[in-house]
């Protein structure tokens, strides 16, 4: 889904229910006066950014792909006033789903597991903090 060509990629800038499912999130794409079946993706965030979906069509069906970020939020690029959807490329959206500001002001909070049978503590093993 988020490999090969796709025609474009919007962002959806207002936070959306996660428990919405593949019809709640297609009535969005419509209601934006966007070809839900022309194989873009769609972005969407709940509201406190730290879960993202993407919704695109494929050749038989719509495909979802959800991610919850573990530590920090999931950083928006410029959003104009006023915006229903911000178009993205796809270095735009790979640095979106890696929790990267855009903006270059705050490094991202990357997890990294400890060891098997462990007992330290993961928010200690933050790199970039």
């Amino acid at each position: 889904m988020l490999t090969g060509h796709h025609h474009r990629i919007f962002l959806d800038p207002q936070p959306v229910d996660m428990r919405a499912g593949f019809d709640s999130l297609a009535a969005r794409v419509l209601s934006a006066g966007h070809d839900l079946y022309a194989g873009h993706l769609f972005v969407f965030l709940s509201k406190r950014r730290t879960h993202l979906k993407v919704l695109s069509w494929d050749s038989n069906g719509l495909v979802i792909l959800f991610k919850r970020i573990e530590l920090g939020r999931f950083r928006l690029p410029e959003v104009p006033p006023g915006a229903t959807t911000v178009s993205l490329d796809a270095q735009s959206l790979a640095t979106l789903l890696q929790g990267v500001d855009p903006h270059g002001k705050i490094a991202p909070k990357v997890w990294k597991s400890s060891p098997p049978g462990s007992t330290a503590d993961p928010a200690r093993d933050l790199v970039g903090t």
